[in-house]
C-alpha cells in the first residue's frame, strides 16, 4: 500500500518528545527513556497509524511501549493518535515511545540487556509473492533476531489465512513454543483484546481474525493474557 507523503510528519516527530530520534543510539538503554523503568517493556512492530498501542498504553498505565514502523506518515499518525488517547484520558503521554525503524535492522536498535517482556505483530503486511516472503515480520530470518531479544512472549494477529498458516510453520521450524492459537479471536474474544480500525474492518469483511502467542526456544513460558 502507498503512502501518501505527509510533509508535517517529521517535524512533528522531531519535536515530540516521545518520539525517538535516533533508535540505533539507544540501544541497551530503553528503560531508561521511560519515567517508570522497571515497569514490563513491550514492543510493536510495525505500529503503522498507532490504532492499537495509543490504546494499549492508555489502558496499562502499568507497562511501557515501544512502537517501531518504517515510514515518517505512519509515525507521524501514530504520534497524534498517542497525543489525543491520552488527552481524553486526562494523562500525560510517560510510558509510549515511538521510533522509526525497518524492522529487518531490529537487532541494531534493540539489545538483549533491554529486556523486551512481549513483541507484537498486529496485521502486519502479508508479502504474499513468493519472492518478497523473506520480508514478513515472521519470517525465521526475523525470528532469530527475536529470539535474541525478547524474554516472554510474541502475540501475532492476522486477518491472513496464508500468513498466518505459514507463520505457524515458522515458528514450529525455528523451535517456537506456540502457548495459544486460534483461527476466529472474536469467537470467544478475550476481554484484554484490542480492536483497532482495521480489525473491525476486516471482521465487517467476513475474515476471521487469527492469533497466537508464542515463545522462543529456552525460554521459560509466561502465564499470558489470554
Amino acid at each position: 500500500m502507498r503512502i501518501r507523503h505527509k510533509p508535517w510528519a517529521k517535524p512533528e516527530l522531531e519535536a515530540a518528545e516521545f518520539c525517538m530520534n535516533d533508535a540505533f543510539a539507544l540501544r541497551g538503554q530503553w528503560r531508561a527513556q521511560f519515567s517508570r523503568p522497571q515497569q514490563p517493556f513491550y514492543v510493536e512492530l510495525g505500529c503503522g497509524k498507532g490504532g492499537w498501542v495509543s490504546q494499549a498504553a492508555v489502558r496499562c498505565p502499568e507497562n511501557n511501549y515501544l512502537a517501531l514502523d518504517i515510514k515518517n506518515e505512519m509515525l507521524g499518525m501514530a504520534k497524534r493518535k498517542t497525543e489525543a488517547a491520552f488527552a481524553e484520558a486526562g494523562r500525560e503521554i510517560d510510558n509510549i515511545r515511538l521510533a522509526i525503524l525497518n524492522i529487518e535492522r531490529i537487532s541494531g536498535v534493540l539489545a538483549p540487556e533491554d529486556g523486551v517482556d512481549r513483541i507484537y505483530i498486529n496485521f502486519c503486511n502479508p508479502w504474499p509473492k513468493p519472492s518478497h516472503k523473506k520480508r514478513r515480520l515472521t519470517h525465521p530470518r526475523q525470528l532469530v533476531q527475536y529470539q535474541a531479544i525478547l524474554h516472554g512472549e510474541l502475540h501475532f494477529k492476522t486477518d491472513d489465512d496464508d500468513l498466518f498458516h505459514e507463520s505457524v510453520q515458522y515458528f514450529e521450524e525455528c523451535g517456537w513454543q506456540i502457548l495459544y492459537r486460534t483461527e476466529d479471536l472474536h469467537a470467544d474474544e478475550p476481554s484484554d483484546n484490542i480492536r483497532t480500525e482495521h480489525e473491525n474492518m476486516f471482521s465487517a469483511e467476513g475474515k476471521t481474525i487469527k492469533f497466537l502467542i508464542a515463545v522462543p526456544p529456552k525460554t521459560e513460558p509466561q502465564a499470558s493474557q489470554k
